[in-house]
């Protein structure tokens, strides 16, 4: 039984849920939706059907289906953006931070009940207010990186940038390919062999102000 499910269960027949308790019941219908089906197969009955509302119940909270999945895109990118800071300020210790990092990508993928295939896979990139979405939240993934390391080692923003951009498309993409591979190296295994090898790299670059530099 699915959360939806075992919410309408446990509700007594005949009550109504407040406005945004029942948009989050329908962003969670549509979800399961959009990624089984993907955006172009899946259909606003077929969603409502899921939440087990009618349409006219539907169209009052999302004018269209676009609207509902970009509600949806917001919703999942918010949800990385926020992953991605709370890795980084979890320590002061880099090497530790870069492990936080990539774990935070990897549980993204892992946990979030495939929201990642709507914003690092979807079929909808064709539009311009969904390929917005997405590369604002990676570009936001990548500054939020690049502070620490422009911090940390003094490089030109420039320069921390495309170190950014590397560390989080590396991580993201390796964590797809775990995940859809059905890999059977355990998570933790996973990102201590992906942090391993980034650090190696990334340790190359000095302490800013470090004693002898």
């Amino acid at each position: 039984m699915t959360a939806i499910e075992q919410t309408e269960a446990a509700r007594p027949r005949g009550t109504r849920l407040p406005r945004r308790a029942r948009r989050n019941q329908l962003l969670g219908a549509a979800q399961e939706v959009f990624v089984a089906q993907g955006y172009h197969a899946a259909a606003m009955d077929d969603i409502a059907e899921r939440a087990g509302v009618s349409k006219p119940v539907l169209y009052q909270h999302f004018p269209g289906k676009l609207d509902l999945y970009l509600a949806l895109l917001d919703q999942h990118c918010d949800s990385l953006l926020q992953s991605i800071r709370t890795a980084l300020a979890s320590t002061t210790d880099n090497k530790l931070r870069v492990a936080a990092t990539m774990d935070a990508y990897f549980a993204y993928v892992e946990n979030e009940g495939g929201a990642f295939r709507l914003v690092f896979e979807s079929d909808l990139t064709n539009e311009a207010a969904v390929r917005e979405r997405v590369d604002r939240v990676t570009l936001q993934c990548a500054e939020a990186i690049c502070e620490v390391i422009a911090e940390d080692t003094g490089l030109p923003r420039d320069e921390a940038m495309l170190l950014a951009v590397g560390l989080g498309g590396y991580s993201q993409v390796v964590a797809r390919y775990w995940l859809a591979s059905g890999s059977t190296v355990p998570r933790d295994k996973a990102v201590e062999l992906l942090t391993s090898l980034a650090w190696r790299g990334i340790a190359g670059f000095p302490l800013h102000g470090a004693e002898g530099h």
